[in-house]
């Protein structure tokens, strides 16, 4: 066991006498729920009208307003002599983007389609051409459209299958509502047809009339699918499925061969889906299986020789790590459903692609991704095979299933990312694409590694890292750990250029792998959630002490880093062992669980009862969220330096759970660690919206790594 003790703080770490920080004023609010009674002093931070201020962040309080403000101005004066290094760190983040970059062009039918930016641009453009090339024809322009906006997001776009109109949403709050529109290809210019308040996307019909999109319920819930037909009022939009339990979540999509509009239906463990003919869009959705609690399945369609087959991903009876079953087209229920890839335990099948000829499965055995093509004709299968240690993949479905060609990609910590374009049955690997960083980058002076540490109870917690070769392993080096670790999230160990501003100033980059992921299968995940969840933060922190021992850093030379559940994690470790880290950086992250999970009404609450417990009902899961959750563990103790982010309209992790917890970690901490918090007041979740905006954010993160490590 490492002996604990408080290494001595660069300057920057500490907060300095003058300026004062801001102070919010306690009005103790109290509440009894399962006999326990709670005194919080900072409810008064959650705006009453938060719906409105979500959709117009000017809709804020005063008295809320004035103390976000104070911090932000707090923060700037802190800051201010990190100007010139968050300059020079926009600088190079910015210098390794390639600012003219474009996708591969995905084919359909006569056209090939792409998202692209032009050189300065912000937001992307949607590109099309002929599928053998010829002139570019843009047909959606983000950097236009954002032109004047204080923010704005374009979702995904999607064309018609006549290729005569784009259906498109944008967020101009960071609120995720989104207003749906429809473009006409020829002219150029959007229809009448304006959707408010939609998840972002939207499916068309086969005949290119209709669209089908998900509404948000006056809770912020997609709850509702809709159908619109092109050149109508939305107030005429025909109401398809309605979600009664706001427990569960709605989405639209389509199957990979273009026959069915999908109307799925979850939560984070249980699922059913609903089928629309897309040549039939006016006909009722009809249901594959009910749903039944803990049980989860996804739909896809291929067509080809398997034209009147289904295939299902599902964890249907003792399959926790999914296996895929196939069921008729038309008699889609669970006693129809016949085995095709059965389940073997410690092989979590992630996702499938049905093809023509062909099925595709992405999976993860052993903590790393793994592709598998299956011949429908004869079931022969083979893997994709990679030479690295660690590394990340993903399948990219197009828009046609009649093909053999699959795209995938594939990058490593020390990789830059690659697109493919693959031969299922010649095997030919062919590379469409390796991203470039302009201002040049060398893999070979840099190393990644696959560890392990070993948890409390034994189990074995990966751990992804990158450093240079010269980077001294001898205790000396500083060290950015990230963790996330809820929902069965994996974070990848993916190429990730922003990383190397740190790196080449000689921090190790890791991310711990613990459990609340689906790393290291299904397991992983339950083992990490509602009973399970306090092994996340023990994980991590065990990954940190393992990190140490072995001699890539030391106690108090570590940032650990993490958003939203990702944040709450980062609360809690930053309260159970304050002496292992440099600094803490939370972003939007998820502090007033119990709080939160208290209350039916917010956007999230019912949706992730599933994940956390319900503590309205459950006393043992209100006694469990309280003695983990960040906000009610502050108390009279150290805390490492913190820099802690969040946005105003922030519908996942609402603004006033990072401002509460910051100002009562300020009014009973025990140290003088310096304490930020900066709240995005015109963006939401995702932070500060373009490619370079968000460079501003990273550049705060890492000069405040830089700062509390004490790196010139």
């Amino acid at each position: 066991m490492l002996v604990r003790h408080t290494p001595a703080r660069p300057p920057f770490a500490t907060a300095p006498a003058d300026p004062r920080p801001p102070s919010a004023e306690p009005r103790p609010v109290e509440a009894t729920v399962h006999g326990d009674t709670r005194i919080d002093p900072y409810a008064w931070l959650r705006a009453e009208d938060w719906r409105a201020v979500m959709r117009d962040p000017a809709a804020l309080s005063g008295d809320i307003r004035t103390y976000l403000e104070a911090e932000n101005a707090y923060a700037d004066v802190i800051l201010a002599d990190r100007a010139e290094l968050r300059a020079r760190l926009v600088a190079e983040l910015r210098g390794r983007i390639k600012e003219d970059d474009s996708s591969v062009p995905a084919p359909d039918g006569p056209f090939a389609y792409a998202m692209k930016h032009r050189e300065g641009g912000e937001h992307p453009l949607l590109v099309r051409t002929a599928r053998d090339g010829g002139p570019e024809e843009v047909l959606l322009d983000g950097d236009a459209l954002a032109e004047g906006k204080a923010y704005f997001r374009l979702a995904a776009a999607a064309h018609a299958p006549n290729h005569a109109f784009v259906a498109y949403a944008v967020d101009e709050t960071g609120g995720e509502a989104f207003t749906l529109r429809i473009r006409d290809v020829t002219t150029g210019a959007d229809l009448d047809d304006v959707v408010p308040d939609t998840s972002g996307r939207a499916v068309w019909s086969a005949d290119s009339r209709f669209v089908f999109y998900v509404r948000l319920d006056e809770e912020h819930r997609p709850a509702r699918v809709y159908r619109h037909r092109i050149g109508t009022p939305a107030s005429d939009d025909a109401l398809v499925y309605a979600e009664a339990d706001p427990g569960f979540f709605v989405s639209v999509s389509r199957t990979q061969s273009g026959r069915f509009v999908l109307v799925d239906v979850h939560d984070h463990e249980t699922s059913e889906a609903h089928l629309i003919p897309a040549d039939e869009p006016e006909t009722a959705p009809r249901l594959v299986a009910p749903r039944k609690t803990a049980e989860q399945y996804s739909v896809d369609h291929g067509g080809g020789v398997a034209d009147d087959r289904l295939f299902i991903l599902t964890n249907a009876g003792d399959a926790e790590d999914f296996k895929v079953v196939t069921a008729p087209v038309e008699a889609p229920d669970r006693a129809g459903w016949v085995d095709l890839v059965p389940h073997e335990a410690g092989r979590l099948i992630l996702s499938i692609t049905a093809l023509a000829g062909h099925l595709v499965r992405l999976e993860r055995r052993d903590g790393l991704p793994h592709i598998v093509v299956r011949r429908l004709a004869d079931g022969a299968e083979h893997e994709i095979r990679f030479d690295e240690e660690a590394y990340s993949l993903g399948v990219v479905d197009g828009y046609e299933a009649e093909t053999t060609t699959l795209r995938f990609t594939y990058s490593s910590m020390t990789t830059p990312a690659r697109v493919y374009d693959y031969d299922m049955e010649s095997r030919e690997r062919v590379l469409r694409k390796e991203q470039e960083v302009p201002s040049g980058h060398d893999s070979s002076l840099y190393v990644t590694r696959r560890l392990h540490a070993v948890a409390p109870d034994g189990e074995e917690v990966p751990v992804s890292l990158l450093h240079r070769r010269d980077t001294p392993l001898d205790g000396s080096a500083p060290m950015l750990l990230y963790g996330y670790g809820s929902y069965g999230i994996s974070v990848p160990a993916a190429f990730l250029t922003n990383a190397l501003s740190l790196v080449d100033r000689g921090f190790v980059y890791a991310i711990a792998h613990v459990r609340g992921g689906k790393d290291k299968g299904w397991r992983w995940y339950r083992e990490g959630r509602r009973e399970g969840k306090e092994n996340t933060f023990t994980d991590f922190v065990a990954v940190a002490e393992h990190l140490i021992e072995a001699g890539y850093t030391a106690p108090g030379r570590i940032v650990a880093q993490g958003g939203s559940a990702g944040g709450m994690l980062m609360g809690a470790v930053a309260t159970m062992r304050p002496d292992l880290f440099a600094g803490v950086v939370a972003e939007v992250p998820f502090v007033d669980v119990l709080n939160t999970m208290l209350d039916p009404t917010l956007p999230l609450t019912p949706p992730e009862w599933p994940e956390w417990g319900n503590p309205i009902e459950d006393a043992e899961a209100y006694r469990r969220i309280k003695r983990y959750a960040p906000y009610e563990s502050v108390g009279a103790q150290p805390y490492p330096p913190l820099l802690v982010l969040a946005g105003l309209t922030d519908p996942r992790v609402t603004y006033w759970e990072p401002a509460k917890w910051v100002a009562r970690i300020r009014a009973e901490r025990t140290d003088d660690a310096v304490l930020l918090l900066r709240t995005n007041m015109e963006a939401g979740h995702g932070g500060a919206a373009g490619r370079f905006g968000r460079l501003e954010e990273i550049a705060l993160i890492q000069s405040f790594a830089l700062g509390v490590t004490g790196v010139a």
